[in-house]
């Protein structure tokens, strides 16, 4: 057994036999001959099935089978340039697996049809590119990781506090009538565990309570963080823009059909490198000025303002040094200006904005409990995070990336309910 994408790449010698199996994709007969689209994780093939070149029972299982019918085939290897992607094959044996039922899906179906038939949409030819590239995505940040010589490590998804920001936690109940909520960042808990290993990261769910319907939005979304010990911030968007371009020419190297297929115009991307432009907020808000535009939130930026932004340029940027009211707690301040921190956005182009928030730590521990004080925090569920100032505290950096949003402005899709495979969002739990 090969698979298509084998065939389709010339490693399966033209007229040699082979058999493949997958699931039907496109049929069509016409008297004593059968077209059959074969589709399986890789690619799709053609396969002819011509009466008298097969058992009767393979003929009429071939006229017969609907689309979604898992088979098994045998055939020999053709090229035909008139067969989708160059190559056919020229079936000797057909047999059914099972028989599907009337599939669901056809042509021109709304949005929430699709999200309702999620289960079953995946297996169409978008949702199969989008996954290999997102699958592409996080092999490439492991590697990246790898190399350098970070240690993957795990955080708590139960927590007892906020990290972002209480508005945006999800409560749930936990024992002996005890509330919990799920995390929002591995942050906090990062910043022991850096103390230990030094350079760390993980690849993990985080969960955000956000009542927004923005195109690039999930209450669940998959996030990258990393953590290094003995860095600022500006050595962290080194390694942030060094890692970005990574992983899209390995994308571009690894994945150029599936990006055709999705129609994603792959020299916008080719633009994606080292160096990437700073600019402290201050500058972004002329910037949005020369727009006529102004934050609605004063001293951050919304999904339309980075939008906006992202028209001054053609591959990702970071904006620095936020006023310290719109950041977390524990971003340290710039000893230069204390009303700005030491942080970064890095926003992708094209008008996607965001896909990274980092920074450098508060690593005083005055200087924290002075924050957390100004915001009003309750000190009591921090206390082990207040600790890790009182033993060897360090200079220390990190940064979250949402894979959800890099797939999505590497994809060039619309939204970011279409690269993940099963999007929660403020309404859709289903399936």
């Amino acid at each position: 057994m090969v698979y298509i994408s084998e065939i389709l790449e010339g490693k399966v010698p033209e007229g040699k036999e082979t058999d493949i199996r997958g699931w039907i994709h496109r049929t069509r007969s016409s008297g004593k001959i059968c077209f059959v689209v074969i589709r399986d994780s890789t690619d799709t093939i053609q396969v002819t099935i011509r009466k008298g070149n097969v058992p009767d029972e393979d003929f009429d299982a071939a006229k017969n089978a609907m689309v979604e019918s898992s088979i098994m085939v045998k055939g020999t290897v053709k090229k035909d340039e008139r067969a989708p992607g160059g190559y056919e094959l020229q079936g000797t044996s057909f047999k059914i697996f099972h028989y599907a039922e009337v599939y669901p899906i056809t042509k021109d179906q709304s949005d929430e049809f699709l999200l309702d038939q999620r289960h079953l949409w995946l297996r169409s030819t978008e949702m199969q590119a989008t996954l290999r590239i997102r699958s592409a995505c996080f092999n490439a940040l492991r590697t990246w990781f790898s190399d350098r010589g970070f240690h993957e490590v795990q955080s708590p998804t139960f927590v007892s506090g906020a990290c972002e920001g209480g508005s945006t936690l999800f409560e749930v109940p936990f024992f002996k009538e005890r509330k919990v909520y799920l995390s929002q960042s591995w942050q906090l808990y990062a910043e022991a565990m850096v103390m230990s290993l030094d350079k760390i990261f993980t690849i993990a769910p985080s969960f955000r309570a956000e009542k927004s319907r923005t195109r690039r939005h999930l209450a669940e979304f998959w996030h990258c963080e990393a953590e290094v010990a003995w860095i600022g911030n500006d050595d962290m968007m080194a390694l942030e823009e060094d890692l970005i371009p990574y992983i899209v020419q390995t994308v571009i190297e690894k994945n150029r059909k599936d990006l055709e297929k999705l129609k994603r115009d792959i020299s916008k991307l080719k633009k994606c490198e080292k160096p990437f432009e700073r600019i402290r907020y201050s500058r972004a808000e002329e910037l949005l000025a020369g727009k006529g535009v102004a934050p609605q939130t004063p001293g951050d930026l919304g999904y339309e303002e980075e939008k906006v932004l992202t028209e001054y340029f053609d591959k990702p940027f970071f904006v620095t040094h936020f006023p310290k009211k719109a950041k977390a707690f524990y971003h340290r301040p710039d000893p230069k200006d204390p009303s700005v921190v030491l942080c970064h956005d890095l926003l992708a182009p094209e008008g996607y904005g965001e896909i990274i928030g980092g920074g450098e730590r508060i690593y005083d521990k005055d200087e924290l409990i002075k924050r957390m004080d100004e915001e009003g925090l309750d000190k009591e569920p921090y206390q082990w995070y207040i600790d890790l100032r009182r033993f060897g505290t360090v200079p220390h950096s990190g940064f979250g990336l949402g894979i959800d949003r890099l797939v999505t402005w590497i994809t060039g899709l619309s939204h970011i309910k279409y690269v993940i495979p099963f999007p929660r969002m403020m309404r859709r739990v289903y399936p």
